[in-house]
C-alpha cells in the first residue's frame, strides 16, 4: 500500500514538473510568436513616426514661439494657445467648423439611415447595385475636382440659378459663394453631397449582417416600418452609425481643399474653417507659431471628439 501511495505521488510529481515544463514551453513561444508580430508592424510604425510622429512634435514646439519661417524665433510660451480662444477670428473658425458638422456628419447620416430603412423593407428593389455605386461616387472623386465643379454649379449662370428661373424663383438667384449668410451653407452642402453616399454603403453593410429571419418574424407579428427600423436595424447598426460618425465628423473639423478652393476663406471671413487658418498664417501671413498653435488644438478636438463618438460602439466591438 505504502509503495502504491508513492508511486501515486512520484507520477503526480512527474505529471505536474511535465505540465509546468509544457506551460513553460508554450508561454515561450507565444512569447516568440508576438515579437514576431512587432517586425511586422515595424515598418509601417517607423513610416508613421517619421512622417507624422516627428513633424507632430516639431509642430507642438513650433507652437512656443513667435516666429515667421525665416527670421530667428523667439519664446511666447501659451500665447499662441490663448489666441485661439481669444482671437475672434479664430474662435470664428472653429464655431464655422462645427456648423460644417451638421452638413457633413449629422444630415449625410439621418438620410443614410432614412435610405437603408426604405432598402431594407424592399430588398427586391432591382438597379440597387447602381444606385449604391452611384451614390457612392463622390467619395472617389477628387476633392479639388468636387470643388471646382461645385464653384460652376453654384455660380450665377449656374445650374442652382437655372433650376430657381425654371421654376419662378429667379428673384432668389444669387452668387451663393459669394453671400456672407449662404456661402458657410453651400459649402455644408457640399459635404452632405459627399458623405451621404458613404454612410449609405456602411449601413447597408450593417443590414446585410442581420439575420432575415428577424424581419421575417418582426413582419409576421405585423411591425410596422417604423417599429421594424427602431427595434431591429437601428440598434443593429451602433456600430456602422459610429464609423460613420467617426468619419464624418473627422472630415468636417478637417476640411481644408473644398474651402481653399471654393471661397478661400471668404467673404470676409465667413467660411474661414481651422486647417484654413493654420495654412493661411503659416504661408501666406507669417505666423507660424500661430499656425501651430491651431493645428495642435485641432488635433486635440478630433481626438476628444473620436474618443466621444467611439463610446457608442457596442462593447463587443469596441
Amino acid at each position: 500500500m505504502t509503495e502504491s501511495t508513492g508511486t501515486l505521488a512520484g507520477a503526480a510529481a512527474s505529471s505536474a514538473r511535465l505540465g509546468g515544463r509544457r506551460k513553460g514551453a508554450s508561454t515561450t513561444r507565444r512569447r516568440r510568436r508576438s515579437r514576431v508580430a512587432y517586425l511586422y508592424i515595424l515598418p509601417a510604425f517607423v513610416v508613421f513616426a517619421v512622417f507624422l510622429g516627428v513633424p507632430f512634435l516639431q509642430s507642438i514646439q513650433y507652437s512656443f514661439y513667435n516666429w515667421d519661417g525665416l527670421s530667428a524665433a523667439t519664446w511666447a510660451g501659451f500665447a499662441n494657445y490663448a489666441d485661439v480662444v481669444t482671437d475672434p477670428q479664430l474662435r470664428a473658425s472653429f464655431g464655422h467648423a462645427l456648423v460644417l458638422m451638421v452638413f457633413y456628419a449629422a444630415i449625410p447620416v439621418a438620410i443614410g439611415l432614412f435610405l437603408t430603412a426604405l432598402i431594407s423593407r424592399a430588398n427586391a428593389l432591382r438597379g440597387m447595385s447602381f444606385f449604391r455605386t452611384v451614390l457612392f461616387l463622390p467619395q472617389v472623386i477628387a476633392s479639388v475636382v468636387v470643388a471646382t465643379i461645385w464653384v460652376s454649379i453654384y455660380s450665377q449662370d449656374g445650374l442652382v440659378n437655372g433650376f430657381l428661373r425654371l421654376i419662378g424663383l429667379g428673384q432668389l438667384a444669387q452668387v451663393w459663394l459669394g453671400g456672407y449668410d449662404t456661402a458657410l451653407p453651400a459649402i455644408g452642402l457640399v459635404g452632405t453631397w459627399l458623405n451621404v453616399g458613404l454612410c449609405l454603403v456602411l449601413f447597408l453593410s450593417g443590414v446585410g449582417n442581420i439575420h432575415p429571419s428577424l424581419f421575417e418574424a418582426a413582419r409576421i407579428d405585423g411591425a410596422g416600418a417604423a417599429r421594424e427600423f427602431f427595434s431591429i436595424t437601428l440598434p443593429s447598426l451602433r456600430g456602422q452609425i459610429a464609423a460613420a460618425l467617426t468619419l464624418t465628423v473627422v472630415s468636417a473639423l478637417k476640411t481644408f481643399d473644398l474651402v481653399y478652393v471654393t471661397t478661400s476663406g471668404g467673404p470676409g471671413n465667413s467660411t474661414s474653417v481651422p486647417a484654413f487658418e493654420a495654412y493661411n498664417r503659416a504661408f501666406q501671413t507669417g505666423q507660424v507659431g500661430s499656425a501651430a498653435a491651431v493645428a495642435v488644438s485641432l488635433t486635440v478636438v478630433i481626438m476628444i471628439v473620436t474618443a466621444l463618438i467611439g463610446r457608442l460602439q457596442p462593447k463587443d466591438l469596441a
